[in-house]
C-alpha cells in the first residue's frame, strides 16, 4: 500500500453465520482493541461492497422516494395527493423489518433491495384507490368522501388479487432451498412480510389519510381566495 508495509488477513464465514454479523464482530474487536495511529484497517472485495452498499442504502431509498413523488405530482398534477400514495411505504417497512425479526433474519443488502421493490409495489393500492377518487371527484362531482368510499368498494377486488400475485410470486423466495438459497431468503421474507402487514393497514389508513390531505388541499384554497 503505497510505500508502507500491508498485510492482508482473510476470515470465512460459519455455516450459520452471515457476513454482516462478521463485519459488525470485527469492527468491535477493533474498538475494543485500538490501534496505533500509523495503523489503518479497511476491508477488502465483497466485505468492502457490503459496506459500501449500506453506506449507500439511504441516498437510494431518498432517491427512489423523490423520484416517485415527482412522477406521481406529474400524473395528478397535485403537489398533496402523492404524499397520500407515499403514506403507504412506512406500514410496508415495518412489515418487512418485523418478518425479517420473527424469521431471525438479518437485514442485509438483499433485504433492502426488497424494501426498495416494495416502494413500488405496495404503492399499487394507494395508486388505484386515490385515482378512482380523484377521477370521481372532477368528472362525477361527488364529494371526497363519497369517492374514496366507492373507490375503496370497487377497488378491493384487484387490490387483493394484484397483492397476493406478487405474495404468492415472493413464497419461492423465502421457502427455497438449495444453493444460494440464504441469499434469496431475505428478499422473499422482505416482500412477504411487507405486503401482508401494508395490505392489512393501507386498506383503512388511506382513505382517512386522503380526507385529511383533501381538507388542507381546501383549507389552502380558501385562504388564497381570501
Amino acid at each position: 500500500m503505497g510505500q508502507f508495509p500491508a498485510t492482508t488477513v482473510s476470515f470465512n464465514l460459519a455455516p450459520s453465520a452471515s457476513l454482516g454479523s462478521a463485519i459488525k464482530a470485527i469492527n468491535e474487536v477493533v474498538k475494543k482493541s485500538p490501534l496505533p495511529p500509523a495503523m489503518q484497517g479497511a476491508f477488502q472485495g465483497t466485505a468492502q461492497a457490503f459496506v459500501s452498499s449500506l453506506n449507500n442504502e439511504s441516498i437510494l431509498v431518498l432517491s427512489a422516494l423523490v423520484t416517485v413523488y415527482i412522477v406521481l405530482g406529474v400524473l395528478y398534477e397535485s403537489y398533496i395527493h402523492p404524499i397520500t400514495i407515499l403514506s403507504t411505504l412506512p406500514s410496508a417497512g415495518v412489515g418487512a423489518l418485523l418478518a425479517l425479526f420473527a424469521c431471525g433474519s438479518e437485514l442485509t443488502v438483499v433485504a433492502i433491495i426488497g424494501i426498495v421493490l416494495l416502494i413500488g409495489i405496495v404503492q399499487k393500492n394507494a395508486i388505484m384507490m386515490i385515482d378512482f377518487a380523484l377521477e370521481a371527484e372532477r368528472h362525477q362531482g361527488k364529494k371526497p368522501f363519497d369517492a374514496i368510499k366507492e373507490a375503496c368498494l370497487l377497488r378491493f377486488r384487484p387490490i387483493l388479487m394484484t397483492t397476493m400475485a406478487a405474495l404468492l410470486g415472493a413464497v419461492p423466495l423465502a421457502l427455497g432451498r438449495g444453493i444460494g438459497s440464504e441469499l434469496r431468503r431475505p428478499l422473499g421474507i422482505t416482500i412477504i412480510g411487507g405486503l401482508i402487514f401494508s395490505q392489512l393497514l393501507t386498506l383503512y389508513t388511506t382513505p382517512v389519510i386522503y380526507l385529511f390531505f383533501d381538507g388542507i388541499k381546501d383549507r389552502l384554497a380558501a385562504r388564497r381566495q381570501a
